[in-house]
């Protein structure tokens, strides 16, 4: 296929999953268009100095949307998620409008493969967490179109173990699994692999649901690792039953780990295969997720996920 020809519109780049999608598009000789709400950002000027087209758009305006697409091969569709509040992120009710519309307008635009990102924790029954069904809704939604789709669906991030309120800021580190239980993750830099990889195979993965990690740690993993890289004991802990009591929106979360909701379901192995580069959590850790973890340490502040 000749990719440099071909053109990816690639949603929420200069956000996480957006920006890993562009940086793998753009290695792998995509051209790559960014829809952008601000062209003058930092972040969007670096995408262009990287050699992404910017165009002007934002998810409430449909003719912004629509004029994006036009000509586009493919597009990548993420949304903020609603997990993230009204205040960062969109309401449940926005991400599931926005992201059956970006397929819609795919389907009306003549794009030729779809490459939507989901969330690991979608599965046959509802989790009873907004954030997560909406995906569901939106994947489903999408296997009804007459157009070639990819359904990525990433575990837990590991930047996400880096946000405030886990107790890195207070030497400690508290999540929900057990010290024993094992949970999968992905480096959020791994995930644009995944993009390229579907869009370089339709023909392999168009239709395809597939779910990616780049490692899988229990509660006592996270504690080496993290007693590692800082050079002294980090000590790990489950969220306590009087913390679950008293937020019952992490005794949600924490409930839908233990029913394996949460925990991951990818072949690693396989993925392996797909993309032998995949960031064990400790190596990623050490290198990508250093600085941030430095910051961490020194960033106190409540656990401020939304449902």
């Amino acid at each position: 296929m000749n990719q440099t020809n071909r053109t990816i519109l690639v949603f929420g780049a200069t956000g996480q999953q957006g920006g890993s999608a562009a940086a793998a598009l753009l290695k792998a000789g995509w051209r790559v268009r960014a829809l952008v709400r601000n062209p003058a950002s930092p972040k969007a000027v670096a995408l262009s100095e990287a050699g992404a087209e910017l165009v002007r758009g934002d998810f409430a305006d449909t003719a912004s949307l629509r004029a994006a697409m036009a000509g586009a091969h493919g597009v990548f569709s993420v949304q903020p998620s609603s997990g993230q509040g009204p205040e960062l992120g969109l309401t449940d009710e926005e991400e599931l409008r926005y992201g059956t519309l970006i397929a819609d307008l795919a389907v009306e635009t003549g794009v030729q493969h779809l490459v939507y990102s989901s969330t690991g924790a979608v599965g046959d029954m509802p989790t009873g967490v907004g954030h997560f069904d909406m995906k569901a809704r939106i994947e489903a939604h999408i296997r009804t179109l007459p157009v070639t789709a990819t359904i990525l669906r990433p575990a837990a991030f590991m930047d996400m173990l880096l946000m405030p309120g886990f107790g890195l800021s207070e030497g400690r580190f508290t999540f929900f699994v057990r010290p024993d239980q094992a949970m999968q993750l992905i480096a959020v830099e791994d995930i644009g692999k995944f993009v390229a990889l579907a869009f370089a195979d339709p023909t392999r993965f168009g239709g395809a649901t597939l779910e990616i990690a780049s490692d899988e740690v229990t509660g006592a993993d996270l504690e080496a690792a993290f007693s590692e890289v800082a050079g002294r004991p980090i000590p790990y802990q489950r969220f306590s039953d009087e913390t679950l009591t008293a937020n019952p929106f992490l005794a949600k979360l924490t409930a839908l780990f233990d029913a394996g909701r949460l925990t991951g379901k990818a072949d690693l192995v396989a993925l392996r295969q797909l993309v032998p580069d995949l960031r064990p959590f400790p190596a990623w850790l050490a290198t990508t997720g250093r600085a941030p973890f430095e910051a961490a340490q020194k960033t106190g502040g409540a656990w401020a996920y939304g449902n």
